[in-house]
């Protein structure tokens, strides 16, 4: 007989959970329109307790004793600056001296009998992956904040969606699952990637069962669309599709769907940060689980708001491991906190602006990829899809963006003549430009096997 063992259902006060991070259509009826005293009180009540846990795992206590830190010096949200902030640097760091997992979890295996676990990893889209430990805990309270997510983009209780994201290491598809079957009482199909489901067969069980949303990329959605259109019907007509997924090219997710398109933010350690509403103008941060504070990338001091910055995220939730003032140099920028169109006083962020860690000098000029990939991609002929290398050649470091080609291959070299120009009047230096046939960037990309996608990489 077995003694001593706690399952998932006995790990968690589900109640409990959805009391303290109401889910979706909750969350919008009450915390959404709390005013910003109370958003701050609770913040700042939340803040103070996650310090008192994080101060008992070894990576913080480390980090924040040489820094001449304690939990107790947070009387206001403003004292959170006090703490010395982190990088993925770090963790690595943290995972090198103390392999396989590092000191910086709040749980390990052996304490799985009584806290039941799951361990994903990163995608390693930014080096070596990152392995984390979430708890029941941690997963109940995180597939709240993607339901909610999901909720803003469209999905409503008893849709049938097809989750069609990559099953594997990273959490990102398991996340949407558990969102929209536990939070939202979802028919969730699932199909995982077009390697493990054909894509036409994707299509198939989205027509045949009247699917409202397709859970993956923008970018392959956008390739479903293409079958859809090969087996002569119409993506806006045909599917019955009320929600579409964000990541990738938003005008043409909206011209292709007739849907609006609402940003998101997020991360392999937190899952869901913060989500566009209707007004489009920002995200709102989910208050009730996040502080979210905006530096410099170089210097790590703080930058104003309105100013483009690293984001440095501390969440106000999870158990398995502690994300305290953790620079995941995402680049964004903070808006004021005011009342939104949609009656909100949540603090909003502007979009994912790119990588600060993935900055390149190039003859004096700092180059985000991400930004390169943009204007690049706003060339007329050119698809909505690239890949930026940074090399060197013989004494000097280069840049080339590979562009995947929208028309006849024979117009490549002029194309690649326009892009050339487009970038050099944008940054002031040359960048190459090379055109690609469809799909010839997805090994480069991961986009069939990769929960989010490569846009660039470093062979200097």
């Amino acid at each position: 007989m077995s003694q001593g063992i706690r399952r998932p259902h006995q790990a968690v006060d589900f109640d409990e959970a959805a009391r303290r991070f109401p889910p979706p259509p909750e969350y919008f009826e009450g915390a959404y329109l709390a005013s910003a005293e109370e958003i701050e009180r609770t913040q700042l009540a939340r803040l103070r307790h996650r310090a008192d846990q994080a101060y008992r795992i070894p990576f913080h206590r480390r980090r924040w004793d040489a820094a001449g830190f304690a939990p107790g010096d947070l009387r206001t949200l403003g004292d959170l600056w006090r703490a010395p902030a982190y990088t993925v640097d770090d963790i690595r760091h943290s995972i090198e001296a103390a392999p396989p997992y590092g000191d910086y979890q709040a749980v390990v295996p052996g304490d799985a009998v009584r806290e039941p676990m799951r361990l994903y990893m990163s995608g390693g889209t930014t080096g070596a992956s990152r392995p984390t430990f979430y708890t029941a805990w941690d997963r109940a309270v995180g597939g709240i904040l993607e339901a909610r997510q999901l909720y803003m983009q469209g999905v409503r209780p008893g849709d049938v969606v097809v989750n069609s994201w990559s099953y594997g290491t990273h959490n990102g598809a398991f996340s949407f699952d558990e969102a929209a079957y536990q939070w939202l009482n979802c028919v969730v199909i699932t199909a995982s990637t077009g390697n493990v489901t054909s894509s036409r067969k994707q299509v198939e069980l989205a027509l045949e069962y009247g699917a409202t949303a397709i859970l993956t990329t923008g970018d392959y959605v956008l390739r479903l669309a293409e079958v859809v259109r090969e087996m002569g019907l119409d993506p806006r007509k045909d599917l019955a599709l009320k929600a579409i997924p964000n990541i990738g090219d938003t005008a043409l997710l909206e011209e292709t769907f007739g849907l609006p398109c609402f940003a998101t933010y997020g991360f392999h350690e937190v899952q869901t940060v913060a989500v566009e509403c209707e007004a489009r103008d920002g995200l709102h941060i989910f208050e009730d689980a996040f502080v979210v504070q905006v530096v410099d990338p170089e210097t790590g001091e703080p930058l104003p708001d309105g100013e483009t910055g690293a984001l440095v995220v501390t969440e106000l939730y999870k158990t398995g491991s502690a994300q305290f003032r953790y620079n995941i140099m995402d680049l964004s920028y903070l808006m004021p906190r005011q009342q939104c169109g949609c009656g909100s006083w949540l603090r909003k962020i502007g979009p994912f602006a790119g990588r600060g860690d993935n900055m390149v000098k190039l003859r004096g000029v700092n180059l985000w990829p991400e930004v390169v990939g943009e204007v690049a991609t706003s060339v007329p002929g050119t698809a909505p899809d690239y890949f930026v290398r940074a090399l060197r050649d013989g004494n000097r470091d280069e840049m080339v963006v590979h562009v995947v080609g929208a028309g006849d291959p024979a117009g490549f070299g002029d194309l690649a003549g326009s892009v050339e120009d487009a970038l050099r009047e944008r940054f002031g230096v040359r960048i190459r430009a090379e055109i690609a046939a469809p799909g010839a960037l997805d090994a480069w990309t991961g986009v069939d096997v990769s929960p989010k996608l490569k846009r660039f990489r470093d062979e200097r």
